[in-house]
């Protein structure tokens, strides 16, 4: 069955150490446009995660936001680089020296400086990592959860829509013989008429009407349509992990038969049904820019 790219997932779990809580949200997009929220703690990881996204949500606009809060924190003890600190301070004395005034305070801009105070709750530890993973993908398939029931309403709705055109298609067919008919008749007094006022080549008139009444038979149109039609509904129905770019090819040749049949109409009745074909094929291909 198809999945929507309309999605949300939320999870939340916990250790002793953090609690780790994941937000998702998709939306429809051509291509998996990924926006990411991580804490800095887990720069290091940012390649993982977005891996695992990419594989699990294939394709849509995906905001995912991550936030990890640190238990205990009244317990956690900065480590200071003191080498690191020294040298800030060495560095910004000579700055003095050299220049002929005093800074402000260059204890205070020494511990400021970038990497001197790292916090014990900005390390986490593997069973840390390894629950936020795991959170991640709790959160992916709830996500991926309620895209399948997005999907499965998706698809009903333009299962109905392509049994409408199957139903116009119908219709259709039952107006081809009084159509042709008509076309008959009306070629036959525009015959009698011709031939009473005119000479005129009688092998060549008879070449001119096998390839008039050719060019307005429909009937290669309506087989490809019905065919492209049950294609349609059985793409609805597979296993493959993404239909929408294949149905949206599938609407394009739907479209090009109903263009056809209605550019050899040349009668009002099937150019009706023709028109709610079009219709119906407009909603579909607004439906699929929301297929995965």
């Amino acid at each position: 069955m198809i999945k929507s790219m309309t999605g949300f997932g939320i999870a939340e779990a916990q250790n002793d150490n953090i609690t780790v809580e994941v937000e998702i949200k998709t939306l429809n997009s051509k291509f998996l446009d990924l926006s990411l929220k991580l804490p800095k703690v887990l720069n290091s990881k940012e390649i993982e995660v977005r891996n695992l996204i990419t594989q699990m949500l294939i394709r849509g606009k995906a905001s995912v936001s991550i936030n990890i809060s640190k238990k205990n924190k009244q317990l956690a003890l900065p480590n200071i680089d003191q080498e690191l600190f020294a040298a800030y301070l060495e560095k910004l004395s000579e700055l003095e020296e050299l220049n002929g005034r005093k800074f402000h305070d260059i204890m205070k801009m020494s511990l400021e400086a970038p990497e001197i105070i790292k916090y014990e709750d900005d390390q986490l530890t593997e069973a840390d990592q390894l629950l936020i993973i795991d959170t991640l993908k709790n959160a992916l398939e709830k996500c991926n959860e309620f895209r399948d029931a997005e999907g499965k309403t998706v698809s009903d709705v333009l299962a109905g829509y392509i049994n409408t055109i199957s139903e116009k298609l119908e219709k259709a067919k039952e107006i081809e013989p009084k159509r042709m008919e008509k076309i008959r008749a009306r070629l036959q007094n525009n015959i009698k008429e011709l031939t009473l006022s005119v000479d005129y080549d009688q092998e060549r008139l008879e070449q001119e009407l096998i390839y008039y009444s050719e060019k307005l038979d429909v009937n290669e149109e309506v087989e490809r349509l019905s065919i492209h039609l049950k294609y349609f509904l059985d793409t609805l129905k597979s296993k493959a992990e993404s239909h929408g770019k294949k149905l949206g090819f599938i609407s394009q040749e739907i479209g090009r038969e109903i263009n056809t049949l209605g550019s050899k109409a040349n009668d009002s009745d099937l150019q009706e049904q023709v028109i709610q074909m079009k219709e119906e094929l407009e909603k579909i291909k607004e439906q699929s820019l929301n297929v995965l």
